[in-house]
């Protein structure tokens, strides 16, 4: 499948029950339990709902990777980002990142241990030098 046609088409398929091409918003918040931890696929829109399931099998399938995940927030994702880094880790990060990154970075992240160095990464060269054995991550 081409480009164009996977943007537009994605993995989708009629809705067997509706027959809708397109799948609906869902602006459920909640969902029946059968009982406690155990669900039908969704218990809570902020942890995943049918809209955005579909809007992250889209997205793998565009970028012709097997999982997508979506984030209410660009700080969102970039807080599960810094997830993956642990005591001791560096990163090398643009100078002119957004500030709320910043202050994530600056004011949370130090705390656990986390080390970040700033360039200029219009020249790659500067990012290239700043890089140490400890670098885990790049963040432009």
């Amino acid at each position: 499948m081409e480009f164009d046609t996977k943007s537009v088409r994605g993995k989708s398929q009629p809705d067997p029950t509706t027959g809708a091409i397109i799948p609906p918003i869902y602006q459920t918040a909640t969902y029946v339990l059968d009982e406690i931890g155990v669900d039908k696929g969704f218990d809570y829109t902020r942890s995943s709902n049918p809209t955005r399931q579909e809007l992250e099998e889209h997205l793998a399938a565009i970028e012709g990777g097997q999982h997508a995940i979506a984030f209410s927030s660009g700080m969102a994702s970039a807080d599960s980002c810094m997830k993956l880094l642990s005591q001791g880790d560096h990163v090398v990060c643009c100078d002119d990142v957004y500030g709320g990154t910043a202050r994530l970075f600056n004011n949370l992240m130090t705390n656990y241990g986390v080390e970040f160095t700033y360039v200029d990464s219009q020249a790659a060269e500067n990012v290239e030098i700043a890089i140490r054995p400890e670098t885990k991550m790049v963040w432009i």
